[in-house]
């Protein structure tokens, strides 16, 4: 498990700075035309957990994305943000994807490259794959098992290609024998021995330990095949060469990107993706605003980040064009969190009074409303992760009773803490996150009244690991309370509370264990999870680790996070989707037109 990111499939987007009084005006903006039918536009929330104008997608065409930020990397291997392992698809496949479908079915898997999912035996250790016939490269040589384990054993190069998911390295390599094929000594550099490719249209996995979430790491695009003479290491992600119905056309970082067809693609060998588009085209901006006008303007079809507009495009979108918006549920999770090493916070009555002190409204209001901030937060399992139950399990009526805060059961919590006149302490907050220090500003006005004096520290928000993901630094500093948010890499309590929540995973530096939860009975919990290969099981399980931290008050929630995302009026076959966090999916987005 990687953990010295601070984002992952959903996590890894970037959101623009919003202004925090464009927010506040924002929150409670509806108005606009629902239907859409004077624009084209499919009606407001047309697209999401539903496929809106599938009958309209023609063949041909130029799909236009924008963003204000480029992918990290291109590179399969390289490639955290959320965006990029959505649009990577295009030119890249795994033996295994998410299904191309509208809401939670979109998080299931499907067969990509192999003929079906995984065969396993050995009870969960070993997973056997059989690849299609007539898969094949840009060039048109077959894409092989050979290329598939390649593309893999890549993930251990973190000297050379850092920056993507280690899931795959840390499950088939948990000792860390294996070097790397830049420095495998093996005549093909294939010489990782959890991975056997007995013919070229046969792969093995084999486990040291079992781990049901396995076939979702697989599906990452950490897991595409990558072909050894086309390996140009830490360049690949200026031209990856392509395994799936597109190939790069042309690239200059942070200005533009253009696909084209892959001529030796064939949809006969691919049943997930349709490729409607002739060409597929992100223009990168430096400028929010920039980016939004375009959109509304109808110079671009989708804003790639899927991140929701900024405030000021948001405010004419609603008025104006509210037929092109989808008000998704994100997989983030928006939050404080009590680090134990930081006084009085090592008492579990004193994290509760904050809890209950704390004006969840304002919080929800300071976040961007309802409508770009998200639902009131009551626990910490996204919608998305199988096992969450929502509002429905609220243990502090955060949503109900207190949703505006409790200030006697507050006291009360603080005198059962031995604080009965209150404390003083620190919010950590980056500087680069407007609606973290609006978030600040809401509980240090909601906690005086309970007599907790807070001050706000806002710190260098691009040196997070060093500063929060220290805990020395963290208890040096006196930061008893930490703002951030978190989304799944895959869609399960796995992919999304291992690092947050399991003893094994403090660290040094790059930690995201900020509340320091030393739990043998959450430790147990993921050891069971793992090895728990039926759905039913696995559900229950999340739903008990959910429960036991929440009831450690280790964390206040603040929003089940909703953005505000545009689609032109050109875009047909759309839908967002769970396997990419509440995203369109744009793997099989169309045109309404050729043109």
């Amino acid at each position: 498990m990687t953990t010295q990111r601070t984002s992952g499939r959903a996590k890894r987007t970037a959101a623009a700075a919003a202004v925090v009084a464009a927010l506040l005006t924002t929150a409670a903006c509806g108005g606009g035309d629902d239907g859409g039918s004077k624009n084209g536009a499919a009606g407001f929330d047309a697209a999401n957990n539903k496929v809106a104008q599938a009958s309209e997608a023609k063949k041909g065409g130029t799909l236009r994305f924008g963003s204000v930020q480029d992918a990290d990397s291109w590179d399969t291997t390289r490639g955290y943000y959320g965006f990029m392992w959505n649009f990577s698809r295009y030119y890249s496949r795994q033996l295994v994807t998410n299904k191309t479908e509208a809401g939670a079915a979109g998080a299931e898997i499907t067969p990509d490259l192999a003929t079906g999912v995984a065969k396993v035996t050995d009870d969960g250790k070993t997973y056997t794959y059989t690849l299609r016939d007539g898969v094949t490269w840009e060039d048109g040589k077959p894409i092989t098992s050979k290329d598939v384990k390649y593309g893999i054993e890549r993930v251990w190069a973190q000297d050379v290609l850092s920056g993507g998911p280690t899931y795959l390295k840390e499950v088939l390599d948990p000792k860390g024998e294996y070097k790397g094929p830049y420095k495998d000594k093996a005549k093909d550099h294939l010489g990782l021995k959890s991975i056997k490719t007995p013919d070229d249209k046969t792969i093995v996995f084999h486990l040291p330990q079992a781990n049901s979430d396995f076939e979702e790491m697989l599906a990452l695009t950490s897991g595409s095949p990558v072909r050894q003479d086309k390996d140009t290491k830490s360049k690949y992600g200026l031209h990856p060469f392509s395994s799936g119905p597109y190939k790069f056309a042309s690239y200059s970082p942070g200005k533009d990107l253009k696909l084209v067809r892959n001529a030796n693609w064939k949809a006969s060998s691919d049943p997930v993706r349709k490729a409607y588009p002739d060409a597929i085209t992100i223009k990168f901006f430096s400028n929010a605003n920039d980016l939004d006008q375009r959109l509304i303007n109808g110079d671009l079809d989708i804003d790639l980040a899927q991140t929701g507009m900024s405030p000021q495009g948001r405010t004419v979108a609603l008025k104006k064009h509210k037929g092109n918006l989808d008000n998704p549920v994100s997989g983030y999770v928006r939050y404080a969190v009590f680090p134990q090493s930081v006084k009085p916070f090592d008492n579990e009555h004193c994290r509760k009074a904050v809890i209950y002190g704390a004006d969840h409204v304002s919080l929800q209001t300071a976040r961007g409303g309802p409508v770009a901030g998200g639902d009131i937060g009551t626990n910490m399992l996204p919608p998305s992760v199988p096992g969450a139950e929502g509002q429905k399990y609220d243990p502090y009526g955060i949503a109900g009773a207190n949703k505006s805060g409790n200030v006697a059961k507050a006291k009360e919590e603080l005198k059962a803490c031995g604080k009965p006149k209150g404390f003083s302490t620190t919010i950590a907050v980056r500087n680069n996150k407007p609606v973290e220090v609006a978030t600040a500003q809401s509980m240090q006005a909601a906690l005086k009244k309970i007599g907790v004096n807070v001050q706000i520290d806002q710190y260098d928000g691009a040196q997070t690991p060093g500063i929060i993901g220290s805990p020395s630094n963290v208890k040096k500093k006196g930061y008893g309370i930490i703002i951030m948010g978190w989304g799944p890499d895959f869609p399960s309590v796995q992919g999304y509370g291992l690092p947050l929540w399991n003893s094994k995973y403090i660290l040094e530096s790059g930690n995201n264990n900020y509340a320091l939860i030393k739990d043998k009975k959450i430790d147990g919990l993921f050891t069971d999870y793992v090895k728990t290969l039926d759905d039913a099981g696995k559900t229950k399980i999340a739903t008990e680790i959910n429960h036991k931290v929440m009831e450690g008050a280790y964390y206040l929630p603040f929003t089940f996070e909703k953005f505000l995302n545009w689609r032109s009026d050109r875009v047909a076959n759309i839908y967002t989707s769970n396997g990419y966090s509440g995203m369109y999916d744009f793997v099989n987005l169309g045109l309404k037109s050729s043109k």
